[in-house]
């Protein structure tokens, strides 16, 4: 069974500084949250939601910033063992948590029957969005960490053809008025996993089709792949990192802005400082 009270623990104390202080930090440093906010925090049923759930727990105690929280699920298909288990651990950790049931694993798997993950993450972020703003928030919080974000940067540049991060902060433009924020930005995943092993989490993967029946997945080829070159390479993680906040574009062959293109034509007046 779940320890709630060690959980909050090492939030407060032993991990302190790999959990609760980098989770601050981002939200300090990108502005995450504002007075009035009302924030969904997206429970996905996963270590990471889960941790991100106790995290603004803790922050609500501190009274630094007022704001709201209402700690949403959705059930996209979970078989009735995995949603058991999402609420037993919900129960368990004190969060109070709203689920409400779609059938995005169903649509996705068949319309991409063989990497369903894409559009079922496409899907997943719609119907959240939908019910955060039937809900009156103006926010909703994901729980993607640093090797997400880090991740997703090398799978878009080799399979995408293009730099491109996963943002701390991000407006939605189909749902007016909510504002995507992912606080755990710099959160390390093994310190994550820790924190899972040393309360007795069992929590889920993901609960579908690719986890089931094991289907290829891009994200988990480039997760080894930095895992193996992070063994040859001093601080390969925070370098990857480093790079999205150190862009030259007068560097570049093109680059977007607002959703305009520029070209190497466009940008060629650089000087060569050699």
């Amino acid at each position: 069974m779940v320890n709630n009270s060690l959980a909050e623990k090492l939030i407060t104390k032993n991990l302190k500084r790999v959990l609760f202080s980098p989770f601050v930090k981002a939200i300090q440093e990108f502005e995450l949250l504002g007075s009035g906010d009302k924030v969904a925090v997206c429970i996905s049923g996963g270590k990471d939601s889960l941790l991100l759930a106790k995290l603004f727990n803790e922050l609500l105690k501190h009274k630094k910033y007022p704001f709201e929280i209402v700690y949403l699920a959705m059930n996209p298909g979970f078989s009735n063992e995995n949603l058991q288990n999402m609420e037993k651990n919900a129960k368990n950790l004190n969060i109070d948590l709203q689920i409400f049931s779609s059938d995005v694993f169903y649509v996705s798997s068949k319309l991409e029957p063989n990497n369903p993950c894409y559009m079922c993450a496409r899907m997943r972020r719609g119907f959240l969005y939908s019910k955060a703003k039937e809900l009156g928030c103006n926010k909703i919080a994901l729980g993607h960490h640093f090797d997400d974000v880090i991740e997703t940067t090398v799978l878009n540049l080799f399979y995408g053809g293009q730099f491109k991060t996963m943002p701390p902060k991000l407006r939605s433009k189909n749902f007016s008025g909510i504002t995507l924020i992912r606080p755990l930005y710099y959160i390390r995943e093994r310190d994550i996993l820790k924190w899972q092993s040393l309360i007795n989490l069992n929590a889920m993967n993901c609960g579908c089709i690719v986890t089931e029946k094991k289907l290829p997945s891009k994200r988990r080829e480039i997760k080894e792949l930095i895992n193996v070159l992070s063994k040859q390479i001093p601080k390969l993680e925070q370098s990857i990192l480093n790079a999205t906040m150190n862009a030259n574009c007068d560097r570049l062959l093109g680059f977007k802005f607002k959703d305009k293109k520029y070209l190497f034509k466009d940008i060629y007046g650089a000087t060569d400082d050699l």
